[in-house]
């Protein structure tokens, strides 16, 4: 296959524009996009999540990387879908019940479709009898929940309870994350896994999924 390390670096770098169009060029030349997403994108946005951890990249880099990462992908979906290309897994996403922060959310999201996730996000303010509608239309993989402030962090403990109410619990792995939150409250509220960030809330969901 064609050295594609242009791609590579058009989205570690966060230019979408460039992203865009060596995708575009890409799939002219009979590039098979999911061998453009695992060989090139993928890496590229793993290499992000490095950085972030490093310190090298902070926010700003990290969602340029994403919109980059975003852009190539909206060009892709369609032909993988026609393909019939199995996404890593799909994930549920949402900020809790009173709290309308998402940023982090986003982020989370973003690095998600990285790594070749696929993501319904449910947006902010979401009560937890959404999520649980949200887990017996989709039936997805993993829910994720966030939460920026201490005073939602108890929406999480309610939304696990709601999905036990609900007998889907047993159908869906839980990662929570957001700024107040810990390793520590995850374990407390029966979540199977912790996002400290972006970057490794991709890791938790990888290993959750057995990838």
């Amino acid at each position: 296959m064609a050295d594609l390390s242009g791609l590579y670096d058009a989205i570690l770098n966060g230019d979408d524009k460039l992203a865009l169009r060596l995708t575009g060029e890409a799939l002219d030349k009979a590039a098979d996009p999911a061998t453009l997403i695992t060989r090139w994108m993928i890496p590229a946005m793993d290499e992000v999540g490095r950085r972030f951890e490093a310190q090298e990249y902070y926010i700003p880099e990290m969602l340029l990387a994403a919109r980059a990462m975003k852009a190539a992908l909206d060009l892709l979906r369609p032909l993988l879908a026609a393909s019939g290309a199995q996404p890593t897994g799909l994930v549920v996403l949402g900020t809790v019940k009173g709290d309308l922060h998402d940023i982090g959310k986003n982020m989370v999201g973003s690095m998600l479709e990285g790594a070749g996730f696929e993501v319904f996000d449910l947006g902010i303010d979401v009560p937890a009898e959404k999520f649980v509608e949200a887990i017996r239309s989709k039936n997805p993989h993993i829910l994720a929940l966030s939460a920026l402030l201490t005073t939602t962090m108890p929406e999480m403990k309610k939304t696990i309870d709601a999905l036990c109410r609900a007998g889907v619990r047993h159908e869906v792995k839980v990662i929570v994350g957001g700024a107040p939150v810990t390793r520590d409250y995850a374990h407390e509220i029966g979540a199977d896994g912790y996002g400290e960030n972006a970057s490794s809330a991709v890791a938790v969901a990888r290993s959750l999924l057995g990838k």
